[in-house]
């Protein structure tokens, strides 16, 4: 047999396998409401005293919009914050959830997180080489393994086509869900969560959606998903169905029997109508029952008659059973979870994603250098070999290097996208164990920073350089270039610190310009410091303007003789007139405080990264 096939059994053998038995008893969960004028306001009550148990089979949580579905479904999860758990306690085959249990698991989102660059099959390998252990997994192991799963939720048409972006056409949705179905799968999880995997879809599309999760709950697989309102060639497929309605259970038990259930209470179902759709319409009160139309205080005696219930009884009756044969070797302590792969391995393939999403995205990668060659050129011309004249020449060299400067800092004002557009994607996945926060931090340096901003910036110090007939020695040249291309990484290193600390594009560009024209005020070149605004002096010593533009003054200043009329005037006569330090300490102190902002900036953009909440 080959090692395809033998991977191939393996799959299914581990499908066949009995999923965990969910139990989850007396939740409590609330949150904190924010206020405009205050940081904190009231506590909202989101379950109320919610009990049940789940097997494996297809587990529907059904309700209306705000019914507490989705926070039953995310506390389930342990994707809730645990600080909102008032009370209870959820457990998985009798063991309370820890960090590990919560990475052995599968959790599909509801708004489908994908890199939209890579294909389905590239997206499926992503997930499989890290979070499958190289020890245990060779490459053609993880590859028959994706290979199955393509196969299995019938991606094998567009497997090789891009999920697709706002540039680039893709797949469509139900292939989109399909593959993030897939992307769990990659580890053959006997528990799968689901937040309304058919959102956004077609009906018929959404059956399939349903079939599938149907037939892998045949497998042996506990599948638990919310669900709104589905039609009955779905409903039928429901094994076990829970029916929310504001933050209670009204019921919870066979989805065949719910039916029965409801018409004991007096409810009658109109010929044809949807079992779904009729439940809905008990929950909302447009159901008319022998008493006629629910009032408020009626419908909320729906949560009341169930937990009277014969039904209710016998799960709280099991749960109690459960919690007691609990034993205190079961409590461990909530550990962090141990990834499947290295550090170094988990930055290869991090990287390797980063640089091909780069490649195909050309308006990010292409563009950025087109831009700085055409810039490179236009101010090469507009400052084209400037004479050595005390006046034409000195005034012309301080309004270059100012302008560079400018340009060297704003152009960098999209770099603000990088943490925001690839936030959800962040956190689903560092969430879910694909890899560290470290590794995602570093390969958006490595794969991303180098190429996207110091390749551009050296191709554009090569042309503007000689253009505007600067000092020619060469090590004036990588001087200038080294300048350039730190007050760049100063101006990103700002731009990645707002990235990480904010989830709108338009608070990000905000906090971005704001720092930017301060620094630019306070860089010494608009504002003479010592005459006026003496009190914000201070601002000099955190400005990249200023250290950009001394650098560049002194790299082309000293050394330099300027002809005025019938006297020569050193260059470094002129620096002293504009209070800078020309010598070899005076010039490198500049680099080294610009390296000191990169290396802050960098490093608290790292923090914020790590503090990005992470719950729901």
């Amino acid at each position: 047999m080959s090692e395809k096939e033998q991977t191939a059994c393996s799959v299914e053998e581990y499908f066949q396998e009995r999923g965990p038995t969910v139990t989850f008893s007396n939740l409590h969960y609330c949150v904190q409401e924010r206020r405009f004028c205050c940081r904190r306001g009231p506590e909202k009550l989101i379950l109320k005293d919610v009990s049940g148990i789940m097997r494996p089979g297809m587990n529907a949580i059904m309700g209306a919009t705000g019914s507490g579905k989705t926070s039953l479904l995310d506390v389930i999860a342990g994707r809730k914050d645990p600080a909102g758990l008032r009370q209870g306690k959820v457990l998985v085959d009798g063991k309370v959830v820890t960090s590990e249990l919560r990475l052995s698991s599968a959790y599909v989102v509801q708004d489908d997180i994908l890199m939209g660059t890579l294909s389905v099959r590239e997206n499926l390998l992503f997930s499989a080489n890290l979070r499958l252990s190289r020890q245990q997994h060779s490459s053609a192991d993880k590859n028959s393994r994706v290979d199955a799963i393509i196969q299995d939720l019938g991606l094998t048409d567009c497997a090789d086509t891009k999920i697709g972006t706002e540039f680039l056409r893709g797949v469509s949705g139900g292939e989109r869900k399909r593959c993030s179905i897939g992307m769990e799968l990659i580890t053959s999880p006997s528990l799968l969560f689901l937040d309304e995997p058919t959102t956004g879809l077609d009906s018929n599309t959404a059956n399939c959606i349903i079939r599938l999760l149907h037939n892998l709950s045949r497998r042996g697989k506990t599948v638990i998903f919310s669900i709104h309102q589905p039609r009955y060639s779905i409903f039928r497929q429901f094994d076990h169905l829970t029916l929310m309605h504001k933050g209670e259970v009204v019921y919870a038990g066979a989805a065949e029997h719910a039916l029965h259930y409801f018409t004991d209470l007096g409810y009658q179902i109109e010929p044809l109508d949807n079992p779904a759709d009729f439940f809905m319409d008990i929950t909302n009160g447009d159901a008319k029952s022998k008493e006629g139309t629910l009032t408020e205080d009626c419908k909320n005696l729906l949560a009341t008659k169930y937990r009277q219930s014969h039904l209710c009884q016998t799960v709280l009756e099991e749960l109690d059973h459960v919690n007691q044969s609990i034993v205190e070797g079961a409590k461990g302590r909530d550990e962090a979870a141990k990834y499947a792969t290295s550090f170094l391995y988990q930055m290869r393939v991090v990287c390797g994603r980063t640089v091909l999403n780069t490649l195909r995205n050309p308006q990010t990668s292409y563009a950025q250098l087109a831009l700085n060659i055409f810039f490179a050129i236009l101010v090469g011309l507009i400052y084209y070999q400037m004479p050595l004249t005390l006046l034409e020449g000195f005034q012309n060299r301080s309004g270059a290097f100012f302008f560079l400067i400018i340009n060297m800092v704003f152009a960098n004002l999209s770099a603000v996208e990088l943490f925001i557009n690839e936030r959800a994607i962040f956190i689903h996945e560092n969430s879910s164990g694909y890899y560290r926060t470290s590794v995602y931090f570093l390969s958006k340096i490595f794969a991303d920073l180098i190429p996207n901003r110091i390749i551009p910036i050296i191709v554009f110090s090569s042309i503007a350089y000689y253009m505007m007939g600067l000092k020619p020695a060469f090590v004036a040249f990588l001087c200038f270039t080294l300048t350039m291309s730190l007050v760049s990484l100063a101006g990103v290193s700002l731009a990645f610190l707002v990235s990480a600390s904010v989830s709108s594009f338009a608070m990000a560009n905000i906090l971005i310009a704001l720092p930017f024209v301060f620094m630019m005020v306070f860089g010494g070149y608009l504002v003479n410091l010592n005459a006026m605004l003496s009190w914000l002096s201070w601002l000099k010593w955190i400005s990249i303007f200023r250290y950009g533009l001394n650098a560049a003054f002194i790299n082309e200043m000293s050394g330099q003789l300027f002809q005025g009329n019938n006297i020569t005037v050193p260059g470094e006569v002129l620096l002293e007139s504009q209070d800078i330090d020309y010598s070899v300490w005076g010039f490198w102190q500049n680099h080294v405080a610009l390296l000191g902002i990169i290396s802050v900036c960098m490093f608290l953009a790292y923090v914020q990264l790590r503090r990005i909440n992470r719950w729901k």
